[in-house]
């Protein structure tokens, strides 16, 4: 970790000065040479649940439902309107999502979801895009404790062992609760993890954070979920729904960051990735999933009972 820190650190010194100094010259190409020399052996860690009809979801909220895309028109020869394109028939096929709202699976909130007067999803800036990557666990008070709120105490210990959290970080709590997804009535129950109001008080206001990040679908367990109704209305955005931060480490990696951009969005179903040093025992790398070509599915794809598209024999 402290030699990827290191490498890290090296390669952003230079991109400084060559960025600073201008790289329009022919065979300088900082960016690239960062991607090649860190990026390409580090370990990439989906922090994202796949989303689909049966899931958790906040009880105020429905289900999604998934089912083929149907012709909105006959094309004379090709199709009628109403029929679903199939592989047989068209070539392809497509899928309808019915989404009952935005709030739903790994996402990320912006101001607008509380706020009259906060920035929407499409109002995010492109920055957003990559950031250092903090992760404070208190998994163990978690086990010890369902309904443990993480503490500005908890912020202090994890500064005591690894430094002061950078500013513009993403601030990930692992709580281990996104092991109980799979229990979508037990995941929304009270008692469930939390984050204290004082301490995403801290975060914001002390070190400048970017956003903070929790694996239940709601920031606190208050009557009121005062520490979304604080973020919000302070025109801070929050992710919820993340998983998999078991597998990330606490500091040195970077996150980054995805979500769809409906125009005026009040919510946002986000990817997280998080990236880590080559040496790390968790993800994969550039190497070992290049991404093209992607691998062939075992078996033909066919709609499940929920109008999931997976492979069947």
């Amino acid at each position: 970790m402290t030699v990827f820190i290191h490498r890290l650190a090296q390669t952003m010194l230079t991109l400084v000065l060559l960025l600073g100094a201008g790289c329009a010259d022919k065979g300088k190409t900082p960016l690239w040479d960062f991607y090649s020399d860190v990026l390409v052996d580090a370990k990439y860690i989906d922090l994202t649940h796949a989303f689909e009809p049966v899931q958790a979801v906040w009880p105020g909220f429905s289900a999604a439902a998934f089912k083929p895309a149907v012709a909105g028109k006959t094309m004379e020869g090709y199709i009628e309107a109403g029929d679903a394109f199939t592989y047989e028939a068209h070539g392809f096929v497509a899928t309808a999502y019915d989404l009952p709202t935005d709030q739903y699976g790994t996402q990320l909130d912006p101001p607008a979801h509380w706020n009259p007067l906060g920035a929407t999803i499409s109002d995010l800036p492109a920055t957003y895009a990559i950031r250092p990557l903090v992760v404070i666990n208190i998994a163990d008070k978690v086990a010890r404790d369902p309904g443990y709120h993480m503490q500005v105490a908890d912020i202090l210990a994890w500064e005591e062992a690894h430094g002061r959290i950078p500013e513009g970080a993403v601030v990930m709590v692992r709580s281990d609760w996104h092991k109980k997804w799979r229990d979508a009535e037990r995941f929304n129950q009270k008692p469930f993890p939390g984050v204290g109001l004082d301490a995403l008080k801290f975060l914001h206001l002390e070190r400048k954070i970017l956003f903070h990040g929790h694996e239940p679908l709601d920031t606190d367990a208050t009557p009121t979920l005062e520490g979304e109704a604080w973020l919000l209305h302070n025109n801070f955005a929050q992710a919820e729904g993340v998983t998999n931060l078991d597998m990330a480490p606490e500091a040195g990696a970077l996150i980054v960051i995805g979500f769809a951009k409906p125009l005026g969005g009040t919510g946002g179903f986000a990817r997280y990735i998080a990236i880590a040093p080559a040496d790390w025992p968790f993800g994969v790398s550039v190497a070992k999933a290049p991404g093209a070509p992607l691998p062939v599915q075992p078996f033909a794809l066919k709609r499940d009972k929920n109008g999931v598209m997976r492979p069947t024999p």
